[in-house]
């Protein structure tokens, strides 16, 4: 598994896991509008410069999977981060940082990793006990992937990963299962 501890360069034709979390682990998401107007935000300054294949927004945190399509989507990051930051601190009346300073990026270079990360981004909700049930939380991308409405998520690439959208579905409630032995067993 690639370091998440080094900052790696944002590279055209890459697949990335991009996260950030609030700033000192704060919220950065406070009402229910807000996920939607973060994902308005991102379409609107990202749309033209990545491909999304997941997504997770969680209370304090965010997980992102895409490919960057050009060399512009570092500084379109940026921008989308500041736009969405100062609407909250506005919303909120504060002042500062709503994110932490570098947003954090893994370069994937393997398949099963690949296929694993689309598990372990739907899964986060239930992971951090946001949710008893990652597959109906609303801010992740799980239920849209399965879906047949008009998305701009790459769903069937993300099916192609996976051999099939029934495929996709087993990978996920197998991970699942293995997830909830292993927190039981832990437990005992």
């Amino acid at each position: 598994m690639p370091s998440k501890f080094i900052l790696t360069p944002i590279e055209s034709d890459r697949y990335f896991h991009i996260y950030n979390r609030g700033n000192n682990f704060e919220n950065i998401f406070f009402k229910p509008e807000n996920y939607i107007y973060f994902l308005k935000k991102y379409k609107e300054y990202l749309f033209d410069h990545v491909e999304t294949y997941a997504y997770c927004l969680l209370p304090n945190h965010f997980h992102l999977l895409v490919k960057v399509t050009n060399d512009n989507a570092s500084s379109q990051f940026r921008k989308f981060f500041q736009s969405y930051a100062l609407s909250i601190n506005k919303q909120e009346g504060r002042t500062g940082s709503l994110f932490t300073k570098v947003f954090k990026r893994i370069k994937i270079t393997n398949d099963d990793y690949l296929k694993r990360l689309v598990f372990y981004i739907h899964y986060n909700p239930e992971k951090h006990s946001i949710s008893d049930n990652f597959k109906i939380y609303p801010y992740n991308s799980y239920q849209i992937i399965l879906s047949n409405c008009q998305t701009s998520l790459e769903r069937n690439e993300v099916f192609e990963w996976f051999g099939s959208k029934e495929e996709f579905i087993d990978y996920h409630t197998y991970l699942h299962g293995e997830m909830k032995i292993s927190k039981c067993i832990l437990e005992d």
